[in-house]
């Protein structure tokens, strides 16, 4: 599969007063998800419209496989796309919305019918998509962001709308979709959806990356060592204290040790004595990690700069 790797180096924008895009950079190469995360004013969708040309840059370059948007010859075979599900006409059916589309891309029909199989939506092909739920709308968009078959696709938000059963398919759609080896881009505020799936996270606050990391380093940093401990809290916050551990107590039989792996904490409880129910390393959630990241990175308010 051709390398069609998304790029996207020193991105500005401005609206007006506000600075949406404050020198945005980041890549996503072939044969990993990536989560694209961020509060709601940070850029996301943004940088998802400059690179497919609906928004125009003030400062630097977003590439696809080396080539802007603009210059793709045949660009649903390149890069597909999923931004908004609601984008399509009401009273088309399911089939007729991806058939101009096939059309306009010198497309088959029998790759209609392909992508319709794929998003698991052959059934209801004959339906008009207006009367689509929310859920159905996502996988006819995504059965569009596959009709040329490329080697790079953006969603926004995919999981929204899902049901259940939704929501398990996707998850192993764009596993799927990354192990054919194309460049996956996922933006979801559904942090514990993104981490079932993402290899990778391109955190963003104001317009600017925050941090580009891998999922597993990132849990990794957050979880920083920490042990949870059940007992008796105060011998054991005692004895763990003085071995050089930061004790939290965090309720009247818990308390969070750092500083110490769990198998030095319990060497430590078992040498003073000190009786305890449970010792257990921490595991961080991206959710955490993104909170803790993001802190200070509130909606942006547009203030001149």
């Amino acid at each position: 599969m051709t390398d069609a790797t998304i790029e996207v180096a020193g991105l500005r924008k401005r609206f007006g007063a506000t600075l949406a895009l404050d020198g945005m950079s980041f890549a996503v190469p072939p044969g990993r998800v990536t989560g694209f995360v961020g509060p709601n004013g940070a850029g996301k969708s943004t940088t998802m419209r400059v690179i497919l040309a609906l928004d125009s840059a003030d400062a630097g370059t977003a590439l696809v496989g080396g080539v802007p948007y603009r210059k793709l010859k045949r660009p649903l075979c390149t890069v597909g796309s999923l931004l908004d599900a609601g984008a399509l006409q009401p009273s088309r059916t399911a089939r007729n919305h991806l058939l101009w589309l096939a059309h306009s891309q010198g497309l088959p029909a029998s790759r209609v019918d392909a992508v319709l199989r794929t998003a698991g939506i052959d059934s209801v092909a004959r339906r008009r998509a207006g009367g689509f739920s929310l859920g159905m709308r996502q996988r006819l968009g995504i059965a569009a962001a596959l009709l040329g078959d490329p080697p790079a696709l953006m969603l926004d938000e995919p999981f929204n709308g899902m049901d259940p059963e939704g929501i398990i398919w996707m998850r192993g759609f764009l596993r799927s979709l990354a192990a054919e080896g194309r460049a996956v881009l996922v933006s979801s505020h559904l942090m514990s959806e993104l981490q079932d799936v993402a290899d990778h996270v391109v955190v963003v606050g104001r317009g600017r990356v925050i941090a580009d990391v891998g999922v597993a380093d990132l849990l990794a940093s957050v979880a920083a060592g920490r042990v949870t401990v059940r007992g008796a809290v105060a011998g054991a916050a005692a004895v763990l204290g003085d071995a050089g551990a930061r004790v939290t107590v965090t309720g009247p039989d818990t308390l969070v040790v750092a500083g110490l792996p769990a198998q030095t904490v319990v060497a430590h409880l078992t040498r003073a004595g000190v009786p305890f129910a449970e010792i257990s390393a921490h595991r961080a959630t991206l959710e955490e990690a993104y909170l803790e990241l993001t802190r200070d990175a509130v909606e942006y308010q547009g203030v001149p700069r």
